[in-house]
């Protein structure tokens, strides 16, 4: 199936109107929002997980007239990456204050853009889509999401890990998976061109596909797009 965009909008109003705290009405999903999904599914006999699956949706619109289409929290770490591409470091002297922040949020040092984000993206999209996943103690190393969550075949959403100018070196690259041809994964990450951005990167140099232990089980779904599909391929991520 395609990735959603759920309409977390009509979430936090629905949460709001059913007396929960979700923040603003912004329809982004803050910890707010994910605190509010919570607690609704406590007290609604729920799995209790933070995301809107099928159950959550299903209960939390239940006697509404809205006519809301049931979109599901499937993989809320790429709507987050999704909303993100654009963003871009400084090119002068400073620092993007988006990218210091997302590192403030997560207590991870990071303190000048200078330093490859490709983890630290990785990171914030899910860390903060998915405030109880563990995240690998040291984020800022791409090859360190090797042991994140659990081993998966690439996939829709998939953490995909990647060396950089050898396989037993110790650089790397970290992002998602957004599709793929015979000869590249196309990946939605971060410091790419140093920018977020989807970028082809050869098949060759993937180390691991990981998912995240806390989200729904994964689809198992692929995306094949053809070689000239118009996505500029990457060799280097620094």
């Amino acid at each position: 199936m395609p990735l959603e965009n759920v309409d977390y909008e009509a979430i936090q109003r629905r949460l709001h109107k059913l007396g929960y705290n979700p923040g603003p009405i912004d329809g982004v999903r803050g910890r707010l929002t994910i605190n509010a999904i919570k607690l609704f599914q406590s007290q609604n006999d729920l799995v209790v997980d933070g995301l809107v699956g099928p159950n959550t949706h299903a209960a939390l619109f239940r006697g509404s007239s809205a006519g809301i289409a049931a979109t599901h929290d499937l993989m809320p770490w790429m709507q987050e990456a999704r909303r993100l591409i654009g963003l871009k470091e400084d090119v002068g002297p400073g620092s993007n204050p988006t990218l210091i922040d997302f590192g403030e949020a997560l207590n991870i040092d990071y303190a000048n853009d200078d330093v490859p984000w490709c983890g630290l993206f990785v990171a914030h999209c899910v860390g903060s889509s998915l405030p109880s996943e563990p995240l690998p103690t040291t984020p800022l190393l791409a090859r360190a999401w090797r042991k994140f969550g659990q081993s998966c075949a690439p996939q829709s959403g998939s953490v995909l890990v990647f060396w950089r100018g050898s396989p037993d070196g110790i650089k790397g690259h970290v992002g998602f998976y957004e599709g793929e041809d015979p000869t590249h994964y196309h990946v939605l990450g971060g410091n790419q061109s140093d920018a977020v951005n989807v970028r082809r990167i050869e098949r060759r140099r993937l180390l691991a596909a990981r998912w995240p232990l806390s989200a729904l089980a994964p689809t198992g779904q692929t995306l094949m797009a053809s070689a000239d599909s118009g996505v500029e391929a990457s060799t280097t991520e620094a």
